[in-house]
C-alpha cells in the first residue's frame, strides 16, 4: 500500500500523524529535508508544481523526468534510500496554459500529468479551477466543469501509470489529492485581506462532483486512491504578515470532515505557522502540510548570516569576497519580473522586500550563474578559515549550540542546511515521522 495511504488511514483511526511536503527545486533545500529524513529514519515528500517542472521545462529548466533524476543524485550523495522518497506534482492541470483555448490548454495538462506518472511521482495534485481560454471571464467557473476536467487528467494519469506498471510491475499506483484552496495559493495575499476558510458546502460539492466525475468516466478504483482535498483552513502569508491557524474558525470545516472515512485535508501555504498551530492542524485533519518559501527563505537568512560572517573576518585581506547580500540584489534588479508584481510601496520598502520579504521571492533567482558563482565563493572562503565560535553565536545562534554540543560541523554548507532543519524540526515536531522501520 502506498506510504501516504497507510498515514491516511493511521490518521483515521485516531493517530494524531501527517506529514510535510517540500515544495522546492532548490539543491540545498532538497539535501538537508533528505538529510533530516536520513536521520529520522522516516520517508521524505518532496514536490516540484507544474510552474517549477513541465514538459517544456519550466522556470527551473527540468521535466518531470529530470527532477525526477535531479532528486536521485541528491539521494545518492547523502546515502539516503530512494525507495523511500515519495515524489509529489502539486497543481497538475491547466494552469501554466490557461492563456490557451481550452481544450488545447486540457491537451496540455494531460500531457503535463502524463509526463508526471510516468517519471514515478505518486501524490498527484489535480487542479483544474481556472479559467481557460473560451471560458466567460464574467461568470465564476461552473464547479461540475472544473470536476469533470479534473476526472479526464486523472483518466490520463492512469493511462500513464498503465504504462508504467507495464515496464516496471513494482510500481506503486499513484494516490491523488483535488480541489485548489482559495485564495491564490503561494503566499500572495495582500497584507490587509482576509482569509476566508472553505466553507462545508464548498468542501461537500467538491467530493460530490469529483465522485460523479471520476465514476461517470469508470474511474472507481482511482476515486478510491483519492485520499486528500484541497482546503484554505484559514492560513496565509504576504509580505510581512501571517495570518495563524484558528481552530475555532476552521472548527465546522474540520468536524464535516468526520462524515468522510478515507479523505483528509491538505493545507497549501502553511509557511511560517507556529509549531503549536501546525500541531492543531494536523489534529483537525489538515494532515498534509505544504511548505516552500519557508524553506528558502530560512536557507537565504543562512546565506546572509554567512556572507556577513565573510566580511568581517575577510574584508581586510585583499581576499576576493563573494559579496553574495549585493550580488543577489543586482540579479533582482536586472530581471524584476519574478518581484515587481508582488513587492509594493517606496523604493526604500521594495528594497527591504527583495531582501527580507516572508513571500521569499529571492528564491527564484538562485540557480542564476552569478548567484550560485557567489554562493560557492562564500562557501569556499568560509572553509578556508576557521569561523570564530564567538562570530558563530552573533549570526548563527542555533547552529553555534548544536556546533557546541559536537551535533554539527562547523562549516558553512553544513550551517546553512542546518538552518533550513530548523524549519524542518517544526513539521516534524507538529506531524510525527512516517517511519519506514
Amino acid at each position: 500500500m502506498n506510504p501516504l495511504k497507510q498515514l491516511v488511514a493511521k490518521h483515521k483511526q485516531g493517530q494524531p500523524i501527517g506529514m510535510y511536503s517540500a515544495c522546492t527545486g532548490n539543491e540545498l533545500t532538497i539535501e538537508a529535508c533528505l538529510e533530516r529524513a536520513k536521520k529520522a529514519k522516516s520517508y521524505v515528500l518532496i514536490e516540484a508544481t507544474a510552474n517549477q517542472v513541465n514538459q517544456y521545462g519550466g522556470y527551473t529548466g527540468m521535466t518531470p523526468q529530470d527532477y525526477r533524476d535531479y532528486v536521485l543524485q541528491l539521494a545518492a550523495k547523502v546515502n539516503f534510500p530512494a525507495d523511500k522518497i515519495i515524489l509529489g506534482g502539486d497543481h497538475l492541470g491547466p494552469l501554466t496554459f490557461s492563456h490557451l483555448p481550452a481544450e488545447d490548454a486540457m491537451a496540455e495538462a494531460e500531457e503535463l500529468i502524463r509526463q508526471f506518472v510516468a517519471a514515478g511521482f505518486t501524490k498527484i495534485h489535480i487542479d483544474t479551477s481556472m479559467r481557460l481560454g473560451g471560458d466567460d471571464p464574467n461568470v465564476k467557473l461552473d464547479p461540475k466543469l472544473i470536476a469533470e476536467r479534473g476526472a479526464r487528467l486523472a483518466l490520463a494519469a492512469e493511462a500513464a501509470f498503465a504504462e508504467l506498471k507495464a515496464e516496471n510491475p513494482d510500481a506503486p499506483l499513484p494516490v491523488y489529492v483535488v480541489g485548489s484552496e482559495v485564495p491564490i495559493p503561494g503566499g500572495s495575499q495582500e497584507e490587509d485581506d482576509q482569509v476566508q476558510v472553505t466553507t462545508v458546502a464548498d468542501f461537500q460539492e467538491t467530493v460530490t462532483l469529483f465522485n460523479d466525475a471520476f465514476i461517470n468516466l469508470g474511474l472507481a478504483d482511482a476515486w478510491e486512491r483519492v485520499i486528500a482535498v484541497v482546503v484554505q483552513p484559514g492560513v496565509e502569508f504576504g509580505n510581512e504578515s501571517i495570518h495563524p491557524y484558528s481552530r475555532e474558525a476552521a472548527a465546522e470545516l474540520c468536524q464535516a470532515l468526520k462524515a468522510y472515512p478515507n479523505l483528509v485535508f491538505e493545507g497549501h501555504s502553511t509557511d511560517y505557522q507556529t509549531p503549536d498551530c501546525l500541531r492543531q492542524m494536523v489534529e483537525d485533519g489538515i494532515v498534509f502540510l505544504k511548505v516552500g518559501p519557508a524553506l528558502t527563505f530560512a536557507l537565504r537568512e543562512g546565506l546572509f548570516a554567512l556572507s556577513m560572517i565573510e566580511k568581517e573576518l575577510l574584508q581586510h585581506t585583499g581576499k576576493p569576497l563573494s559579496n553574495f547580500i549585493e550580488v543577489l540584489e543586482e540579479a533582482m534588479l536586472q530581471e524584476p519580473k519574478h518581484w515587481e508584481k508582488h513587492y509594493h510601496g517606496d523604493e526604500t520598502k521594495k528594497r527591504l522586500a527583495r531582501k527580507y520579504s516572508f513571500s521569499d521571492r529571492c528564491r527564484y533567482y538562485l540557480p542564476q550563474e552569478a548567484v550560485t558563482q557567489a554562493v560557492d565563493l562564500l562557501f569556499a572562503n568560509l572553509e578556508a578559515v576557521e569561523i570564530p565560535l564567538s562570530m558563530l553565536s552573533q549570526y548563527m545562534p542555533i547552529q553555534y549550540t548544536k556546533v557546541r554540543r559536537g551535533e554539527l560541523a562547523n562549516q558553512p554548507r553544513e550551517l546553512v542546511k542546518d538552518r533550513i532543519i530548523n524549519c524542518i524540526d517544526e513539521y516534524l515536531s507538529a506531524t510525527g515521522i512516517l517511519s519506514f522501520e
